[in-house]
């Protein structure tokens, strides 16, 4: 569920070999990519997604797609599931163009077979991205931003922080499975107030917090850009609540539900 994208113009599929890999926090873990066809790949910046393909248990090797435009779908699903790769949306956190190298930053929970990846990764093993675009993309007469994300969208929401202009003035809410996973070094503009909503109920849905949070929240007045990631009911919830309550007009609203609740991802 997307509100609004920008895409670069050129986009390929690129192949990667894993460099390294950081346990940053409980629930977060830090994988960084490499190789010499991300010369290939432009930056958008801020929430930059990118479809992440990656081999599954017992495969030796990755089978990309070989199109490079929305057509790789239908390529990707007549593939055997023997030889078709896991394939999932995120976030570049930080590009380094100089190095051929990007990181991508997890939300690590559960069995899924992305957690699965990502606890066994090792250096030297393959992966691959195909860039999809942002989300964020701020409206030139909001005088404030609102930003709210959940763990799944805490990555894209400190890269767009990190690359903020020092004007930048907004409310921040970041919910977070623990509080261990709070981000002691975040980096913000001075007009940036993050709050930080630790779930201190382990069997709570991720969101419902941070929804819950914003609901009764005092807001600064005037023109508002709000962009909201995570899990669905997130999104469209306090999408709702913004034009419904608060007037928002929904063209001022970014909207993007990573994920749904009890329902695994297709591959």
């Amino acid at each position: 569920m997307l509100r609004k994208v920008h895409k670069s113009a050129a986009r390929k599929m690129i192949t990667l070999e894993v460099l390294g890999r950081t346990t940053l926090s409980p629930h977060f873990v830090s994988v960084t990519l490499g190789g010499p066809e991300l010369a290939h790949l432009e930056s958008s910046g801020f929430d930059q997604g990118v479809r992440l393909f990656f081999p599954r248990e017992g495969q030796s090797g990755l089978r990309m797609p070989t199109l490079s435009s929305e057509a790789w779908l239908a390529e990707f699903m007549l593939l055997p599931k023997t030889r078709r790769p896991w394939v999932r949306n995120l976030t570049i956190r930080r590009f380094r163009p100089e190095r051929s190298e990007i990181d991508i930053e997890f939300a690590v929970h559960g069995d899924s077979p992305m957690s699965r990846w990502v606890r066994r990764v090792q250096p030297g093993d393959p992966a691959g991205i195909f860039d999809i675009g942002r989300t964020y993309l701020p409206a030139a007469h909001a005088r404030w931003q609102l930003l709210v994300a959940d763990e799944s969208a805490l990555p894209a929401t400190l890269s767009i922080l990190e690359q903020a202009p020092e004007t930048l003035t907004a409310q921040v809410f970041l919910e977070v499975p623990e509080a261990a996973d709070i981000r002691a070094d975040l980096t913000a503009p001075p007009g940036v107030r993050v709050h930080w909503l630790p779930r201190t109920d382990p069997h709570q849905r991720p969101g419902v917090l941070a929804l819950d949070t914003v609901r009764a929240a005092e807001l600064p007045p005037g023109p508002c850009y709000a962009w909201v990631a995570g899990e669905s009911k997130l999104a469209t919830g306090l999408r709702r609540h913004l034009v419904g309550d608060r007037g928002l007009a929904k063209p001022d609203i970014g909207f993007v539900g990573y994920w749904r609740h009890g329902r695994s991802s297709p591959g």
